[in-house]
């Protein structure tokens, strides 16, 4: 076999088997609505299919998505956002019946095999609110500025370490 069509197989699969796994999925409130963070890598061209669901007593609800049709239920209560290597889902008036396993599946356009997700347990009382996570998780530029900036506040004589 011509070894440059072995490669480029090669890098096929890897492209499908490491474009969209799920990193993390984590949850919490803002005011009323829980909202459910899916971090993922984003290392292939093809789209990425996503979706949302609740598992409560062994039943699965889809919640939003372009793998499976959501709920009517959950249609109007809910807002994505989505970016390069983040899927960011509000459910918007959530109560304890809204309670259960989230999942976040992600899948490549064309490639059935290709599945990755990520589950989290969500109970009402024991979220935390954004406001107490996003600093540190959603926005780590500031962060990263502050590490960096170290060695020059030490050498200015600001902090010593």
């Amino acid at each position: 076999m011509n070894p440059a069509i072995c490669i480029a197989l090669l890098l096929t699969v890897f492209q499908v088997a490491w474009g969209q796994k799920v990193t993390s999925l984590t949850a919490c409130l803002v005011n009323q609505s829980l909202r459910l963070d899916c971090r993922h890598e984003n290392t292939t061209t093809l789209p990425i299919l996503y979706e949302f669901s609740v598992t409560r007593e062994t039943k699965k609800h889809v919640i939003e998505g372009t793998l499976g049709v959501p709920e009517h239920s959950y249609r109007t209560r809910t807002n994505l956002t989505s970016k390069y290597d983040i899927k960011v889902l509000y459910l918007n008036g959530f109560t304890n019946k809204d309670e259960g396993t989230y999942t976040c599946e992600l899948r490549l356009s064309g490639q059935p095999l290709s599945i990755s997700n990520k589950n989290i347990s969500v109970f009402r009382d024991k979220l935390v609110k954004c406001e107490g996570i996003s600093l540190l998780v959603q926005n780590t530029s500031w962060l990263l500025l502050l590490l960096l900036s170290l060695p020059l506040l030490q050498a200015m004589d600001f902090i010593s370490l």
